[in-house]
């Protein structure tokens, strides 16, 4: 991760989010920071921001784990998908998604072709401690949490690899990230 330059000042960031035209939608893994980080991201470039599960919740009226255990994960995708798709289309500045959310095909498509995908790229260990915070990921539920992120990580890689932008979320200010991703941009753009 690169820290934050000492050149890149408010007019150098405005300059970048003044290039953006589509929205800014994080990908990656539970844990690795994407709503935080979005949220600073979003501040930085004078944009709105969006979590998709919070998004997700409130269309559903329940929260992600009753999804979960009442439909099944296939169900919550469709509608993860559906839900992500109305964001874009909305044009909100900053998205961060679920986990799971860029693994399938559909929705991984859609980001591709109308936003920005910026992969958020953790290691396990670090993951392992963030998710531990707190009991609300479904997937962590039923089995050891450091066993279940190593194998998601794993088969999870090459779909999250297809974003054009990857930054490491490390551990340290999220501020830094956030500035990782605006420069990122600004390389890619």
């Amino acid at each position: 991760m690169t820290q934050q330059s000492e050149t890149w000042n408010d007019a150098e960031i405005a300059r970048v989010a003044r290039r953006i035209d589509r929205p800014v939608v994080l990908v990656g893994l539970m844990g690795v920071g994407k709503s935080t980080v979005g949220r600073k991201l979003a501040a930085l470039l004078g944009k709105s921001f969006v979590d998709a599960d919070e998004a997700i919740e409130d269309a559903a009226q329940m929260p992600i784990t009753e999804i979960f255990d009442r439909f099944g994960e296939g169900y919550f995708r469709d509608g993860e998908r559906r839900v992500i798709a109305r964001l874009i289309e909305e044009r909100h500045g900053v998205i961060a998604t679920g986990g799971g959310a860029f693994v399938n095909d559909v929705t991984r498509a859609l980001i591709l072709e109308k936003a920005i995908a910026v992969w958020i790229d953790c290691d396990v260990e670090t993951l392992v401690e963030r998710t531990a915070r707190r009991n609300v990921r479904p997937l962590l539920r039923d089995g050891d949490p450091h066993e279940i992120l190593t194998r998601l990580h794993r088969e999870r890689m090459p779909c999250y690899a297809e974003a054009p932008i990857r930054v490491a979320g490390e551990d340290g200010p999220h501020l830094d990230t956030a500035m990782a991703i605006v420069e990122a941009i600004d390389r890619w753009l």
